[in-house]
C-alpha cells in the first residue's frame, strides 16, 4: 500500500514537472518565437528561457539552487561549459548557472518531444552522434555562434549515463573545441539532480540542488594534441566532488 502511494505521489511530481515545461511557452510563446527568428535576438531568447523558464520550473518544483562559484564569468566572453548529466533538470539549472548567453550543442532526437523541442531545434546545435558529418558541422555552426559573442554548452558524457554510474567517459568534442577556438573550459559540477528527478519514472523529489562552478581550464597555450589531457583532468575535477 504504502509503495503504492509513494508511486502516485511520484507520478504527481513527473507530471507537474511537464506542465511546468509547458504552461510558460504557452504563455510567452509569441515573444520566444519573435526572438528565435533571427540569430542576433538570440542573447534576449535566452534571458526568456532563464528567468521565464527555467526558473519557474526549478522553484515550481521545489528544487531550489544553491551554487558554489570557484571563479566567475566574465561578461561579454566565451566559455565552453561542461557538467554532469543525470537528468532533464540539468538543462533548467544550467541556465539558471550562467548569466552568459550559451548555445546548448545537443543530440537531436530531444526534437521529439512536444513543445519543448519545437524551440529546441530552432536554438540549440543539434548533433546526430551516429554521423561523422554530423559532427563535423557543429564545429562550424558552433564558430558562428562564438562569434557572435556566445558560449557553448556541450554535456561530455554524450548522453544520460545509466542511473549506477557515477560519471561516465568523456567524448572529445567540447575540449577539441575549446582548443580549436582557445576559450576557457568551465567544469560545473551537479550533485543532486539524479536525486530529483532522474530518468527512471517513479522517482525523485523535491529539495535543494547543489551546484559547483569550478576553476576554469585555459585553453589558449594549448593544441590538439593536448585534447585527451584536457579532458581527463575536467573529468577527474567532477568526479572527484561525485565521489
Amino acid at each position: 500500500m504504502l509503495g503504492a502511494i509513494k508511486n502516485v505521489g511520484h507520478l504527481l511530481y513527473r507530471v507537474w514537472f511537464y506542465i511546468l515545461v509547458a504552461v510558460p511557452i504557452f504563455l510567452f510563446f509569441p515573444f520566444l518565437l519573435a526572438t528565435t527568428i533571427s540569430e542576433k535576438t538570440y542573447p534576449q531568447f535566452f534571458w526568456l528561457a532563464r528567468n521565464l523558464w527555467a526558473r519557474p520550473i526549478l522553484y515550481g518544483m521545489g528544487c531550489f539552487p544553491k551554487v558554489v562559484r570557484e571563479q566567475s564569468m566574465q561578461k561579454g566572453k566565451s566559455y565552453m561549459l561542461v557538467a554532469n548529466h543525470t537528468s532533464m533538470l540539468d538543462i533548467m539549472l544550467m541556465l539558471h548557472v550562467s548569466k552568459n548567453p550559451f548555445v546548448f550543442v545537443g543530440k537531436k532526437e530531444l526534437v521529439k518531444i512536444p513543445i519543448f523541442g519545437f524551440f529546441y531545434k530552432r536554438v540549440c546545435i543539434l548533433v546526430d552522434r551516429d554521423s561523422v558529418r554530423s559532427r563535423t558541422g557543429v564545429y562550424r555552426r558552433a564558430q558562428r555562434r562564438l562569434d557572435q559573442g556566445l558560449s557553448i554548452c556541450i554535456f561530455p558524457e554524450g548522453g544520460v549515463p545509466d542511473e549506477e554510474v557515477i560519471l561516465d567517459s568523456f567524448k572529445d568534442g567540447a575540449f577539441k573545441m575549446a582548443i580549436a577556438h582557445k576559450i576557457p573550459v568551465v567544469p560545473i559540477t551537479f550533485y543532486d539532480n539524479k536525486k530529483r528527478f532522474s530518468f527512471t519514472f517513479y522517482s525523485g523529489r523535491p529539495g535543494s540542488i547543489r551546484v559547483k562552478v569550478h576553476r576554469f581550464f585555459e585553453t589558449g597555450i594549448l593544441s590538439p594534441e593536448d585534447t585527451s589531457t584536457l579532458r581527463e583532468e575536467v573529468r577527474d575535477v567532477i568526479l572527484e566532488e561525485l565521489t
